[in-house]
């Protein structure tokens, strides 16, 4: 299985409006999200990229794959894992104009491996969670309440701006 960083578009040999799907297998690098690290799977993943030569010059792309995150809940800590689909486009069209030149081809060259790194960026959730009912780690013990259940509290401290009160002598 040979492993696609980098594709070179020119060697395709498209004409102006012309063609061409392709299944590539891209490494893919662990992310470090929300200062913890998430491995990818799997790896390499295989992506579906759709290539078209414009009239002119350039070409449209896109980039589709799915690729399983997993690392430490954000919340509990625990192994969580999610499935994300990735759907991106691309349009590299030189000389056209700074939003019509895409940052990963530089002489008909793509840079496979930042564009799909890139593009599973955009796609993660706002928390990677073990799942959508986490309820975290109590603040006050650090237990899973996950596992402690609805029962688990702590006696709450007085609220301290009522601290002055306790002191009078009412008789």
């Amino acid at each position: 299985m040979a492993i696609a960083d980098d594709f070179d578009l020119g060697r395709l040999a498209l004409s102006g409006g012309e063609g061409r799907r392709l299944s590539l297998d891209v490494r893919m690098d662990a992310f470090a999200f929300g200062g913890e690290r998430y491995s990818v799977a799997p790896a390499p993943v295989r992506v579906v990229l759709d290539v078209s030569r414009l009239a002119g010059s350039g070409f449209s792309l896109r980039l589709r794959f799915r690729a399983r995150l997993s690392g430490p809940c954000m919340r509990c800590l625990a192994e969580a894992s999610r499935v994300l689909e990735v759907d991106a486009r691309e349009v590299d069209r030189p000389g056209e104009g700074e939003e019509l030149d895409s940052p990963y081809v530089r002489d008909e060259v793509l840079d496979l491996h930042a564009w799909a790194h890139d593009a599973l960026a955009l796609v993660l959730p706002v928390q990677i969670l073990c799942g959508d009912e986490c309820a975290g780690l109590c603040a006050v013990c650090g237990i899973d309440l996950n596992q402690a259940g609805p029962d688990h509290q702590h006696p709450r401290s007085p609220d301290p701006r009522w601290a002055k009160l306790s002191e009078l002598k009412l008789r």
